[in-house]
């Protein structure tokens, strides 16, 4: 379990205010990767605790924490698709399963329905029992009804604490019966120190480019996903062009889907730069988007990001994956029609 991040302070102070009046389902809202999962993680624990500090933190040593540790209390469920590690939970990583087949993405019905004697069983420290469902919004409706039966007369002791950052994907009526907790955005400041203490370099670059957020920037900078960034930031950047069928055999092999995301952050540069000299993702690129933009034709830009909207569900599953790069980038190269 991770400790609270540096930017938590004061959503921490706010989750202490509430134990005053514990609601029975408490939902974790805000942006992808900024750590939503590690702070419900941490309250679960501190909530399970027999001696929490002052500021209401887990003690780390006593028997309860042991076992939350070693993931063996029994007083605690951690429900998530299969496809997801409970380390990289809230950068939403894919691991294999054991067959070598994908492992399943949502929370299955079957999940729940496991879980009843645990809704129903008495708190084995006479305290709380805590169900942590991370992604909530993984639930398929079947899931989700019969989470429902449970939220509508939950048991004595029995705290929901749902994570996402897709809250319109939820039921209005699990939504209603929540207690909504917005996660506080972290400040830049905050995140580039904590990046620079994780070995990032160029914090506040990395920073910007996952949206300004932190965990996302981490795993952005990791060697595989910094290599295709790398790639394709050096064809992207060159003002007379680049060979398209060159750059889609390199990249043919690497996760489409963070190419087309790369795509989308650069041409949403190059179409701020265009309109209003300012860039959000590429801050040291700055010079040379000012260039590009003023060769950019706007209708052509707006147009091709209009198709990666597209392209990015198609991303996931491609007949051919040369071919749909290959596409990608001579649709790009036609926004510069006298490049």
């Amino acid at each position: 379990m991770n400790a609270l991040y540096p930017w938590q302070n004061s959503d921490w102070k706010r989750l202490q205010e509430l134990r005053q009046r514990l609601p029975h389902a408490l939902l974790f809202k805000g942006g992808q990767g900024i750590g939503k999962f590690d702070l419900a993680l941490s309250f679960a624990c501190s909530l399970l605790c027999e001696q929490p500090d002052a500021q209401g933190q887990a003690c780390q040593h006593c028997s309860s924490c042991h076992w939350f540790a070693q993931a063996s209390h029994p007083d605690f469920r951690l429900l998530r698709p299969e496809a997801a590690s409970i380390e990289a939970a809230d950068a939403g990583e894919v691991v294999e399963s054991g067959s070598g087949k994908k492992a399943s993405k949502i929370i299955k019905v079957e999940q729940l329905r496991a879980l009843e004697d645990f809704f129903t069983q008495t708190a084995h420290q006479g305290r709380h029992r805590v169900v942590l469902i991370y992604p909530a919004e993984s639930m398929p409706t079947a899931a989700a009804n019969a989470l429902l039966k449970t939220l509508e007369e939950p048991g004595k002791g029995l705290i929901f604490l749902l994570v996402t950052h897709k809250p319109q994907q939820l039921l209005p009526t699990i939504l209603s019966r929540c207690l909504s907790f917005a996660v506080t955005q972290p400040d830049a400041a905050s995140a580039q120190r904590w990046l620079a203490e994780q070995g990032v370099a160029q914090p506040a670059e990395m920073l910007a480019q996952a949206g300004f957020a932190p965990l996302l920037a981490l795993e952005l900078s990791s060697q595989d996903k910094g290599a295709v960034r790398s790639i394709l930031l050096d064809a992207l950047v060159q003002q007379s062009g680049f060979d398209w069928l060159a750059l889609a055999e390199k990249l043919q092999r690497t996760e489409l889907p963070q190419v087309v995301h790369g795509l989308q952050q650069w041409c949403h540069d190059l179409a701020s730069m265009r309109f209003s000299d300012s860039v959000r993702y590429h801050l040291a690129h700055e010079a040379t988007l000012r260039k590009l933009a003023a060769k950019v034709e706007p209708i052509q830009l707006m147009n091709f990001q209009r198709d990666l909207l597209t392209a990015r569900r198609e991303s996931h599953h491609p007949l051919n994956p040369r071919l749909f790069l290959e596409s990608l980038f001579a649709a790009y190269q036609h926004c510069y029609p006298t490049r």
